[in-house]
């Protein structure tokens, strides 16, 4: 899934030289908690959070409108240099950016021209469809050996019930090499037949399972 697929376009932006206060404005105005802050080429040149604003005005100032705090210019208060991404990266490598760099926002730029933007929750919000945990469905997590062509053995065994697979996930299994554990969401309310087809075809299943090993 790419950037661009997930990002707002309708990006709420202030001039360097806006105060304080219209940028607060702005924020409870439409529900946000950043803004980028661009030049007269929209090119991103900072960004500003709901955190700056509290930082940089005590609480009790922040119910003034006239304080002096408030009618700085927001140049003074904003991050930069700002990391971006462009709307053609993969979602599933930005998520590093946000984890790595600790941010919740991310401005998208094309030809230096800001043309989106992509948060936290618009992060979230895609993994959780990636999961398949938006819709009804049952959880299988089966323990595989760790080689070429195991996922299509194992969703064959789903395709002969004719049971559709929402997501597929894959994660180590603890720290040996030689296994990897499957995750599957598939579309039933009753995975009975399925996990019982899986155990007569030899895989252990870590999820549903009451055995000592999937308790680990």
């Amino acid at each position: 899934m790419l950037v661009e697929e997930i990002m707002n376009q309708e990006v709420v932006t202030l001039r360097p030289t806006a105060p304080i206060s219209e940028a607060l404005a702005l924020l409870e105005e439409h529900r946000i908690r950043h803004i980028p802050i661009v030049d007269d080429k929209n090119c991103v040149i900072g960004i500003v959070s709901d955190r700056d604003i509290r930082d940089a005005s005590p609480s009790s100032l922040i119910q003034t409108t006239n304080n002096r705090v408030l009618n700085e210019e927001i140049q003074t208060i904003m991050s930069h240099p700002v990391i971006t991404v462009h709307p053609m990266d993969f979602v599933e490598d930005i998520a590093h950016i946000f984890y790595d760099k600790e941010i919740a926002s991310l401005p998208v730029v094309q030809d230096d021209n800001l043309i989106g933007i992509v948060t936290e929750k618009d992060m979230l919000y895609t993994f959780i469809h990636l999961t398949g945990t938006h819709v009804q469905s049952s959880l299988v997590e089966v323990k595989v050996p760790d080689v070429p062509g195991i996922i299509p053995k194992v969703t064959e065994i789903f395709g002969r019930r004719k049971v559709n697979i929402a997501s597929i996930l894959v994660y180590p299994y603890k720290n040996d090499p030689d296994y990897k554990v499957l995750v599957f969401r598939i579309q039933t309310m009753n995975p009975n037949p399925i996990i019982q087809d899986l155990r007569e075809a030899g895989y252990s299943l870590m999820w549903p399972n009451d055995s000592k090993e999937s308790r680990l």
